[in-house]
């Protein structure tokens, strides 16, 4: 039975499962979708769920407990700006997990956990991405040589 039993260790000392979650909670605030095993995708999700709705708030307190457990001040910035606002009309339930299968060497279940908000790219969109970076890219290309002919002139 599993009564009194708060949390799944995933057969990790305390160290290691530590590093785990702030590693795997970085990753799925950087790139909004991680793939990984089912019992590590539950687990995670608390610590992510706790962190999302501390950012809900934008406060020093809640910045200086969430930069207490992740790795990245980059991804608390983003937590703070762009992932915390965007969840502010919600209760509550900021990830979901879809599964996929078993894995084919030790049949662990596999799971995609990810932000409910996550939009996936399709390939209208990376064909228009890929477009304006190379639009922007020879902009900003034309724009140092003309600032280096100017230099050359000058000397």
């Amino acid at each position: 039975m599993k009564h009194k039993r708060g949390f799944n260790p995933l057969n990790k000392m305390a160290s290691h499962r530590k590093a785990l979650h702030r590693n795997m909670v970085t990753s799925l605030l950087r790139h909004e979708r991680i793939q990984t095993t089912k019992a590590k995708a539950l687990e995670v999700r608390r610590t992510a769920e706790k962190m999302i709705t501390r950012a809900k708030e934008d406060s020093v307190h809640n910045r200086r407990i969430v930069s207490g457990r992740l790795y990245d001040e980059g991804i608390v910035a983003k937590l703070f700006t762009d992932i915390g606002p965007r969840m502010k009309e919600r209760n509550g339930g900021y990830t979901r997990i879809i599964k996929l299968g078993e894995r084919k060497g030790d049949a662990a279940e596999v799971v995609i956990l990810e932000l409910v908000d996550y939009k996936l790219e399709t390939e209208k969109d990376k064909k228009s991405k890929k477009k304006d970076d190379k639009k922007s890219k020879t902009a900003k290309d034309s724009k140092a040589s003309k600032a280096k002919n100017k230099d050359d002139k000058g000397k």
